[in-house]
């Protein structure tokens, strides 16, 4: 490590220590020429896919990008953020667990779409809405039916005749 000061390339580290979490490594540092004292930082640095958008386009990941949009769904929502991070780190750690250099932005939207659905159904339909790019009302409709309990979409199925599920109690 060359000295911020004098520039010498001989430095000895006097002190090492990892934070809590064990992530990042901080030593003390010594020039053995000017005899000055400096301090540095060693963070893991894990390279994440490049993003292939739908046009074609390449463009680098961005975790802000990932957040804000899930924030956005989640506008609301009684979901905190706590679980949405752990959510992000989940899809962050997805890609990298799958070793490519690329991933379609396709994707990255079917994993945003599995942890919104666990996080929150609403927020899920939400993203879904834009993502998918619904063009009618029957997709809304699949998508609520995907994420209803079994009990109530066989409730819901039944005839109006069923004065449990007569709406004007006629």
């Amino acid at each position: 490590m060359k000295c911020p000061f004098c520039g010498d390339p001989n430095t000895q580290v006097t002190d090492t220590r990892e934070n809590d979490d064990g992530d990042v490594v901080r030593r003390r540092r010594r020039c053995m020429h000017c005899d000055k004292r400096f301090t540095t930082y060693e963070r893991i640095d894990l390279k994440m896919p490049h993003i292939v958008k739908r046009n074609g386009s390449r463009t680098d990941f961005d975790h802000a990008k990932l957040s804000g949009s899930m924030k956005l769904s989640l506008r609301k929502r009684p979901v905190t953020t706590e679980a949405l991070e752990a959510a992000v780190d989940r899809i962050e750690a997805r890609l990298l667990s799958m070793g490519e250099n690329e991933v379609a932005s396709e994707k990255i939207g079917e994993l945003v779409m599995k942890e919104l659905k666990k996080l929150d159904k609403v927020a899920y339909i939400r993203f879904a809405s834009v993502y998918r790019n619904f063009a009618d009302v029957d997709e809304f409709s699949e998508v609520i039916r995907e994420v209803q309990p079994r009990s109530k979409r066989a409730r819901g199925s039944a005839t109006p005749a069923d004065p449990e599920n007569d709406l004007f109690g006629s």
